[in-house]
């Protein structure tokens, strides 16, 4: 039995879960996976059981509740530094706890009118002008990233070379960028290839598109 239980929402349209399912599998810890389907009259109680905050994710570790994907991997970086979910330079890991949470307090716009939703295809929906903000803003910060901090011999066209929690907190945008066929430049094309094509991402994605429940919210 694994000594890690991950506690998260159905694979297509919880992008948070996405986010410390992640940041599990960059620590490489083997962890025992339960998934509560979301927006059921059931899934408060099915949740509380193993988050005090009602949401997911949730990382169990011998008893230890641990939620909210930035605290997930907090937590994975002080068990696991071998890892690099956070790089070891001072000036990246600080631009990437930066950018992190910018991630995860922000962008509001983006998220209420382009809902992650891998298995479906909508192109040109949601876009208004606060979405086409958001983006920009998203897409110059991925650029300059790469720009200051990627290169070398362990890049593999991620936000920081290689694939690490930053990513983990970008990945469903990269999704949503791909859902809604928001028109990109070629630098921010590269890297959500990059990303759509970590082994991870794959398995996830995978799974996704065989889950068998809908929320009509954000089927359009």
């Amino acid at each position: 039995m694994a000594d890690f239980t991950l506690v998260i929402g159905n694979k297509n349209y919880s992008s948070w879960s996405l986010r410390g399912w992640l940041m599990a599998k960059i620590a490489n810890i083997e962890f025992e996976e339960v998934v509560i389907p979301l927006d059921l009259p059931t899934t408060q109680a099915a949740i509380r059981k193993y988050s005090p905050s009602g949401r997911v994710p949730v990382l169990v570790h011998r008893g230890l509740a641990v939620w909210e994907s930035l605290a997930i991997a907090e937590y994975l970086n002080d068990l696991k530094p071998e890892s690099s979910l956070w790089p070891s330079s001072a000036a990246a890991r600080a631009h990437a706890r930066s950018l992190s949470t910018e991630m995860h307090a922000g962008f509001m716009d983006l998220r209420a009118n382009m809902p992650m939703n891998i298995r479906s295809s909508y192109p040109g929906r949601g876009m208004t002008p606060g979405v086409r903000n958001d983006i920009q803003r998203i897409t110059s910060a991925w650029r300059d990233c790469r720009k200051r901090f990627s290169g070398g011999a362990k890049d593999d066209g991620f936000l920081l070379g290689s694939f690490s929690a930053v990513d983990a907190m970008f990945a469903p945008v990269v999704t949503r960028l791909r859902t809604y066929a928001v028109p990109v430049d070629s630098d921010t094309d590269a890297y959500c290839n990059a990303v759509l094509n970590h082994p991870a991402m794959k398995e996830w994605i995978a799974a996704a598109k065989n889950e068998p429940w809908l929320i009509a919210e954000y089927e359009f």
